[in-house]
């Protein structure tokens, strides 16, 4: 690219939002679309595959494939494993799903937090992966111990609480470390592209009693203890009630539940407000900013926060912009982007 800024530009359904989200899954393993890989391979065929050049010379690809999982290249390379992809291609999106973080259940602002910090410490999502595992063995062990003695069944829950309390207290502290992190700088952001009119607070709310002092030890022996204590009503209830997986975050903009009282056009302003802070803590880590993929950024807000919004995006950093039409980028923004007319793509 000649210019930091890459505006597509299309009518709908010509595969904008598709070559934004063919970026995102190279930098991020994730789709925000879709959880599942058959949604991302052409009907008629039995994989994808996604390739990208980035600083110039070093080659990325990810192949989907309907059957035996992905493979990912480096270089050429076959990887052991696909985290190994991550890295050289960072990046943060933004489409009108995110809004969801605002809007829906618990487990998107969960799933938020967890690709933030695996872009953080890739290694994060081998913790998920293994609190989730220990949650489905722990409900297949209830509805399986019906007929052993209480004494044994106990045994096997206690060895459970045991490795829960440890993951789960490396999964709360990161989570936790990261809301510190991220919130104030999406307070400026807010208040920037709010014209200093909107002040955000965001706070962490865990799934387990976290007292006392912020120490591995302190918080697995509470933890542990928890989950002793919850199991008479895990056993009527079925599912266990202390963990990450039980954890919020809420957003309260100008001291009231962004939920509840924000307008559309304020909500998307408070996801643009948490993409940009997403940008800006990974630059800050790693000394180099990811891309900003914003996929039909400018539906529901004002011509006033349109303005701010492009002035605060795209000159430190590449930015891919997708939209239908060019008339909001005008002057300067306008003159120093590169222009991709989508209909290029329905092909592709």
């Amino acid at each position: 690219m000649s210019e930091k800024r890459l505006l597509v530009i299309g009518p709908n359904g010509v595969g904008k939002s598709n070559l934004l989200e063919a970026v995102e899954l190279l930098g991020t393993l994730r789709s925000h679309r879709s959880g599942s890989d058959k949604d991302l391979i052409h009907w008629e065929q039995n994989s994808s595959v996604l390739r990208a050049i980035v600083n110039d010379s070093e080659s990325l690809q990810l192949e989907l494939r309907r059957r035996g999982g992905r493979k990912a290249y480096r270089n050429q390379k076959l990887l052991p494993r696909q985290l190994d992809l991550l890295g050289p291609l960072r990046c943060v999106g933004f489409s009108s799903l995110d809004l969801e973080l605002i809007r829906g259940e618990p487990a998107l602002r969960r799933n938020w937090l967890d690709r933030l910090i695996q872009q953080l410490e890739p290694i994060y999502s081998e913790l998920i992966g293994r609190h989730n595992k220990l949650l489905r063995q722990r409900s297949q062990l209830w509805r399986n111990c019906v007929n052993l003695p209480s004494q044994e069944r106990a045994d096997l829950l206690d060895a459970f609480d045991v490795q829960m309390a440890l993951v789960s207290t490396r999964i709360h502290r990161r989570r936790r470390r990261v809301i510190r992190h991220i919130e104030p700088l999406a307070a400026l952001w807010q208040k920037r592209l709010s014209n200093g009119k909107e002040n955000l607070q965001l706070s962490y709310l865990p799934g387990s009693s976290l007292e006392g002092e912020e120490e591995e030890e302190n918080w697995r022996l509470s933890i542990q203890s928890q989950l002793l204590l919850q199991r008479n009503d895990e056993e009527r209830l079925g599912h266990c009630k202390v963990g990450p997986h039980r954890d919020e975050v809420s957003f309260l903009l100008n001291g009231l539940p962004a939920r509840r009282f924000a307008s559309a056009g304020q909500q998307r302003t408070l996801v643009l407000a948490l993409k940009l802070a997403e940008l800006e803590l990974i630059a800050d880590l790693f000394g180099e900013a990811p891309i900003l993929l914003l996929d039909d950024v400018l539906a529901e807000l004002d011509p006033m926060r349109q303005l701010l919004l492009l002035d605060a995006v795209g000159e430190k950093h590449q930015c891919f912009v997708s939209a239908t039409h060019l008339e909001a980028f005008e002057g300067r923004w306008k003159k120093n982007s590169q222009i991709l007319e989508a209909e290029l793509l329905s092909e592709v």
